[in-house]
């Protein structure tokens, strides 16, 4: 019997204040430029604004790219352009420096964090830092077996839960959450399809390398067989997770609750971290008011689950690559938002009116 009850997020987790958000509104129709002339931006700095609880916004000024890493054992049917547990290669060039995410987040100046939850290699060969929270080396076939036990689908949401605390406490004011590996969107579109009650070609795409027709019809037959194992289970959440997830997937779930209980904005990147974000939302229905999309990847599971949650990308480029990528190129849009909010001028007779307003009051008053 697991001793974490998701069921207290409902509890835990509030919505941003509506009343900073009028205000910010408010705020935003004394500007000079006209309400609505900025498109949506406009609504990115009220949404930050009341996130913040400030008026006027405070610039985003600590982002952190938190990247969940694992490789999973549904791999092995080559529904994958990788090779099966080769996702510790792809954290090796994310600390390298070399991956798009890497490039990105350097020009940017954003820090990078990995979490190693279920690499298929040594943990010794990582850095102690990656590989701190690891629950397993490797999840679960998920069409044919569980990806995780019920006590590591628990272990996998506490360490998410416990480094948004960490990401918290250390003053981080964003983040721009993914993930890194192979086989991954395979689950991913598991749980979209179980919670969505859609088929499996309806979810199924490509990935971010582009498998070719065979290798979609496998990763079809994936999805379809793991979804009958899924459906008993649909109402329990942790053993959903431990059904048909996996650690990284757990643990990004974990994570975006956490995020939301301690009053953290998160930009979402592709599919993998929207089907964690779908459980999420399912576990407590206010948490994806606290979450951005960041682009849509062109995934048709990622379309679905955003839909549900009613998020609408920030960015359509087409990128694919994941590991946070897309969802970081959406981070300047946000910093831009919070800076036209805060800094736009407010108009003349605004400024002229408020002290007026404010002495015939005082006036009432008196009087």
């Amino acid at each position: 019997m697991s001793s974490l009850n998701l069921d207290d997020f409902t509890d835990l987790i509030e919505r941003p204040d509506g009343g900073v958000r009028r205000d910010a509104e408010e705020r935003r129709a004394r500007q000079v430029l006209p309400p609505g002339s900025l498109g949506r931006l406009d609504e990115l700095g009220e949404w930050l604004s009341a996130a913040q609880s400030a008026v006027p916004v405070r610039p985003v000024e600590r982002p952190r790219v938190v990247l969940f890493a694992g490789d999973h054992g549904v791999s092995e049917l080559g529904v994958s352009a990788r090779p099966a547990g080769g996702a510790a290669d792809l954290v090796r060039s994310v600390l390298a420096g070399t991956s798009p995410v890497a490039l990105l987040a350097r020009r940017l100046d954003v820090p990078v964090r990995v979490v190693d939850m279920a690499l298929d290699c040594d943990p010794g060969e990582l850095p102690a830092e990656v590989a701190g929270h690891r629950v397993r080396r490797g999840s679960g076939r998920i069409d044919i077996e569980d990806a995780l036990t019920a006590e590591e689908a628990e272990q996998a949401v506490r360490a998410g839960m416990a480094v948004a605390d960490e990401e918290a406490d250390s003053g981080t004011d964003l983040v721009v959450l993914g993930d890194i590996s192979v086989g991954g969107t395979t689950p991913a579109a598991t749980l979209i399809a179980a919670l969505c009650g859609t088929d499996a070609s309806v979810v199924t795409g490509r990935g971010g390398e582009a498998i070719d027709d065979l290798a979609w019809m496998r990763k079809c037959a994936a999805v379809r067989d793991s979804l009958r194992r899924a459906r008993p289970v649909l109402g329990d959440q942790l053993e959903l997770l431990a059904a048909v997830g996996g650690a990284d997937l757990a643990a990004m779930t974990g994570f975006l609750l956490q995020c939301a209980v301690r009053r953290t904005p998160v930009i979402l990147d592709g599919v993998v971290a929207s089907a964690a974000a779908l459980v999420a939302q399912r576990v407590a229905f206010r948490s994806p008011d606290w979450w951005l999309a960041g682009h849509d990847s062109g995934e048709p599971a990622q379309a679905k689950a955003l839909d549900r949650m009613a998020l609408e990308p920030l960015l359509n480029h087409g990128v694919k690559v994941g590991e946070g990528a897309g969802a970081l190129l959406a981070l300047p849009l946000v910093q831009a938002a919070a800076a036209l909010s805060a800094e736009l001028p407010e108009r003349a007779e605004d400024k002229e009116t408020e002290p007026q307003e404010a002495a015939a009051a005082e006036s009432e008053q008196q009087g």
